[in-house]
């Protein structure tokens, strides 16, 4: 039996379904070693296919794998864009070679040169875009995308090391480059670089999440229908500025993960690698099963071994090529299970373990921790799963699947369930700590209250929700409203609330920190191509008369707090006090108290039970006037205890709408 059962025995109903899933795993990296010599070396196609120089030949070689195809030939403006003139030899086992030699070449393929491959298969002739192509340009005028010959003659050098965060947790800064401007249009990786690290430096944060970096053919998807897989988003820039970016952020103690899309593809044919061979089943399932119905897209075939040096290729080559520390996975939840988990209530072990999972998904999963982790320990993982899946972050050997942390989805499902569903007066302590707390110590979490999915047209962001059109008339400081004053005081709670219960680490969607108003809609038809409502107004966080400050500086606090307490790498809160009257909570996190009044009552001398004796100081409260509140209480006032027969307590002044923390002097 293995770790991840003896430690769960809920799991024991399913115990030899997880003795299947590791000897899958098992059985696919023998397989892998066996044919290839390693998991690394297996994960080395992009370094031959595509385009690569041989310097023993002194050229180019170009290949693609398309075993369907009948005729591939290399186009471009190098040659006038004749489409016959230089077709590819099949050397065998689907793979298709042209070699460039440089006596021929060198003043025709040169940097920056626009190019793609005509291929003639079962369905006609096409011209495509290289699959492992290491930049794609979009033109202009006809906003047709291109492949595009990179070797820049002075290729970037990092000069700054991954920082070492040692036991500090993950403060994760969940970014977009094009909207991260406050002017209205796309923005660069150069303008992040410039503007936008030093706030997330200056604000505490330790990890960027960047978003849409692979390249996809509509903006407005936020990166998740990804078409190149192997380049890096033109529209932001060029290669270079991204390992800038990177490399700048290492040198500011950032670490800076990818948002990976191994989840899906674009069904586009012109741009994508759907069909390219001429054959449904490439890299994807072939009829029905290929379908995402729900997302419009295609899905991979994991159990496909092309399909899976594809993949963890594209793993490598982010991680050597750009130093990215890791990846947010998207999606898993989809790639878990054959019906995508939609509509799934997972209240069995079956349902984890049952026909309705993608065991190749799995495995796929299992290598791509297995690889990230051999290429550096220190790499980051993270799992976007809400169903919960059994050993998603224990370790490979124990049972599990590897992964370093799972995305707390319910959390922010809860706070909207909470703001959009149910007055103040039905709110539920008990519910709230719960909820928080409610996930397995060996499942490390990522807490967030919300991320970009809450910020999108259709849905509200927790400043919006609370403070509505109000946002619009009363965020002067010298406009008051009852309205703004509770939306900045819950603010601020909830995400303490969340930050200090809901798990090992945090997350914050870029702009949430200060409450930023209204959504994200990027240009589309229906609003005239617009980009005003894609970009961050960071003005309303600099303007000392706006209020937006307030939450913005309470953020900064917070993330300092948090990090100087250890909270986050503690051990689990111990519940004192769910008061369902007075809508207070009160827990004890590593010697801390931490009391949260969610009603509308201040109660003097309020009476609360604490665990050890001692004169208690506040040490950190939402309700300093510098973030927003009233200063009702003193942070110089010590609150002595006293010891009972029934425990000792401490009275406090228990302030509406507040969150305080006291410690022991």
């Amino acid at each position: 039996m293995l770790p991840l059962v003896q430690q769960d025995s809920w799991l024991e109903p399913v115990s030899r379904q997880i003795d299947e899933r590791h000897e899958r795993f098992e059985n696919r990296l023998q397989y892998i070693c066996e044919h290839f010599g390693s998991l690394k070396a297996f994960a080395t196609a992009h370094q031959f296919l595509g385009f690569n120089y041989d310097k023993r030949r002194k050229g180019w070689c170009y290949r693609e794998w398309a075993p369907a195809a009948h005729y591939l030939s290399l186009m471009g403006d190098f040659n006038n864009w004749n489409r016959y003139e230089f077709p590819l030899e099949n050397i065998g086992n689907g793979v298709w070679e042209i070699f460039l030699p440089d006596s021929r070449f060198r003043e025709k393929l040169v940097h920056g040169s626009k190019l793609k491959v005509l291929v003639q298969s079962a369905i006609g002739e096409h011209e495509r875009i290289p699959v492992y192509i290491k930049r794609v340009i979009q033109d202009e005028g006809n906003k047709d995308f291109a492949g595009q010959f990179w070797n820049p003659e002075k290729p970037y050098v990092f000069v700054n090391q991954s920082p070492d965060l040692g036991e500090t947790p993950l403060m994760i800064y969940e970014c977009h480059i094009g909207m991260a401007q406050e002017k209205e249009g796309v923005g660069t990786y150069r303008e992040f670089t410039k503007n936008i690290l030093p706030r997330i430096k200056a604000s505490g944060y330790n990890t960027l999440q960047i978003m849409a970096i692979a390249e996809h053919p509509y903006y407005g998807s936020f990166g998740y229908h990804v078409s190149n897989f192997f380049a890096p988003s033109s529209r932001f820039g060029t290669p270079e500025d991204l390992k800038e970016l990177i490399d700048t952020a290492h040198g500011m103690g950032l670490k800076v993960i990818m948002d990976l899309v191994h989840s899906h593809t674009v069904k586009n044919i012109r741009e994508g690698i759907n069909l390219f061979d001429g054959s449904d089943q490439q890299y994807l399932h072939p009829g029905e099963r290929g379908n995402h119905k729900l997302w419009d897209s295609k899905l991979f075939n994991y159990g496909k071994t092309e399909t899976l040096q594809f993949l963890l290729s594209n793993i490598r080559y982010w991680l050597e090529d750009f130093h990215f520390d890791g990846f947010r996975f998207d999606g898993v939840t989809s790639m878990l299970y054959l019906d995508h988990g939609v509509g799934v209530t997972f209240d069995a072990p079956e349902k984890y373990f049952g026909e309705n999972v993608d065991n190749d998904a799995v495995t796929y999963l299992q290598l791509a921790n297995r690889l990230c982790h051999e290429l550096n320990k220190s790499n980051i993982t993270i799992a976007e799963d809400v169903s919960g899946m059994p050993g998603l972050c224990q370790p490979i050997a124990d049972g599990g699947m590897g992964f370093d942390y799972r995305l707390g989805m319910g959390l922010p499902d809860f706070w909207i369930k909470i703001l959009k569903d149910q007055p103040e007066e039905r709110w539920n302590m008990n519910e709230f700590f719960f909820t928080m707390t409610n996930h397995l110590p060996t499942t490390k979490t990522v807490a967030y209250t919300e991320s970009h999915d809450q910020a999108l047209v259709g849905d509200k962001t927790i400043a919006f929700r609370l403070m509505d059109k109000e946002m619009y008339t009363s965020m002067s400081i010298d406009t008051p409203s009852i309205t703004v004053d509770r939306g900045i005081a819950l603010h601020k709670m909830i995400r303490l609330f969340t930050i200090t219960l809901g798990g090992e680490a945090w997350l914050n969607f870029m702009g949430n920190e200060f409450g930023h108003p209204e959504w994200i809609d990027f240009p589309r038809l229906e609003n005239g191509w617009s980009y005003k409502y894609a970009r961050r107004q960071w003005s309303l966080n600099d303007n000392s008369d706006l209020k937006y400050h307030f939450m913005g500086d309470f953020d900064k606090a917070m993330i300092d707090f948090m990090k100087r307490m250890r909270i986050a790498g503690s051990t689990p809160a111990w519940l004192l006090k769910a008061d369902e009257e007075n809508k207070t909570i009160i827990y004890e996190r590593n010697n801390l108290i931490f009391v949260f009044n969610w009603g509308t009552k201040s109660i003097p001398d309020y009476e609360i039970p604490v665990r050890q004796t001692g004169d208690h100081r506040i040490i950190f409260t939402t309700d300093e006037k510098h973030f927003g509140g009233f200063g009702n209480i003193s942070t110089e006032t010590y609150f002595p205890t006293e010891k009972r027969k029934d425990g000792i307590f401490m009275k406090i002044y228990n302030v509406s709408r507040t969150a305080s923390v006291y410690q022991v002097f």
